[in-house]
């Protein structure tokens, strides 16, 4: 941006209630990119924003912009970590479906529930469609379903076979297995996959009892104790401890070019 151009956007920006650390950072960030690109609308987002924040959790700035290509840039302002996400909006929108396929809609949380710290009638719009996204329901297909099931319980049959000659590995592997199945289980219960550091509350407001069992399988000191603790999550949220018969849809496959593979009578 210009000098001008600059300083017209800047003072017209708004500021969350931040604490002076964040709030210092924040700015600083919003200077960058000012400087760095010419940004339509300005979004801050994540944890610190929300009020929430965790002693290393980082600002998020999500940035609008005219220009054909997308952009991450991770700094540090003061001693603050700051992820920087610029997009033109057809990028944004792409993301949005992408991300609801997979029932984590990272981009349309951040745009819906993040402060507009430079708004713009364009980012009005985004927001509203933020809002639309995050409303709708992300189901899993019956081979989807059927796969992440498979994949949790299949985990937890690995961790089984080792547990005697590599009791270190069994419990990697059950630890994957367990978050697995209580992903799985929150996906498919109610069509969103919360935030990593989010999983075991979201899951104590969704599902107490299997949220008891989540945290005595990690709180458990024993192996035996997590092996009892993974089986009882397994019965619940996927209903298998292992191998089990399921057949895929088929898929179809195009020949390669020049591939006739037709009976010559």
């Amino acid at each position: 941006m210009t000098l001008g151009a600059h300083d017209e956007a800047l003072a017209r920006c708004r500021w969350p209630d931040l604490s002076p650390r964040y709030a210092t950072a924040l700015r600083a960030a919003v200077d960058f990119v000012l400087d760095r690109f010419e940004p339509l609308a300005i979004v801050a987002a994540g944890s610190i924003v929300r009020g929430c924040g965790d002693a290393s959790s980082d600002l998020d700035l999500f940035v609008i912009h005219g220009a054909p290509y997308k952009q991450r840039v991770q700094r540090w302002f003061g001693d603050v970590p700051v992820e920087i996400f610029v997009n033109p909006p057809a990028a944004v929108r792409e993301y949005w479906a992408a991300e609801h396929l997979c029932g984590r809609p990272s981009t349309a949380h951040m745009l819906a529930t993040g402060f507009p710290v430079l708004a713009s009638p364009l980012l009005d719009e985004l927001r509203a469609e933020s809002a639309a996204w995050l409303a709708k329901r992300s189901v899993l297909t019956a081979d989807q379903d059927t796969w992440e099931r498979y994949s949790a319980a299949t985990l937890l049959e690995d961790s089984l076979d080792v547990a005697e000659r590599d009791p270190a590995m069994a419990s990697a592997l059950l630890a994957e297995a367990v978050l697995a199945m209580v992903r799985y289980h929150l996906r498919a219960r109610n069509g969103v996959l919360p935030r990593t550091k989010e999983l075991l509350a979201e899951l104590e407001r969704s599902d107490p009892g299997v949220a008891r069992s989540a945290r005595g399988f990690f709180e458990a000191a024993s192996l035996d104790d997590r092996i009892r603790a993974a089986r009882a999550i397994a019965d619940v949220c996927v209903g298998a401890r292992g191998f089990f018969a399921w057949e895929s849809e088929r898929v179809p496959v195009a020949a390669p070019v020049g591939d006739d593979r037709r009976d010559p009578g």
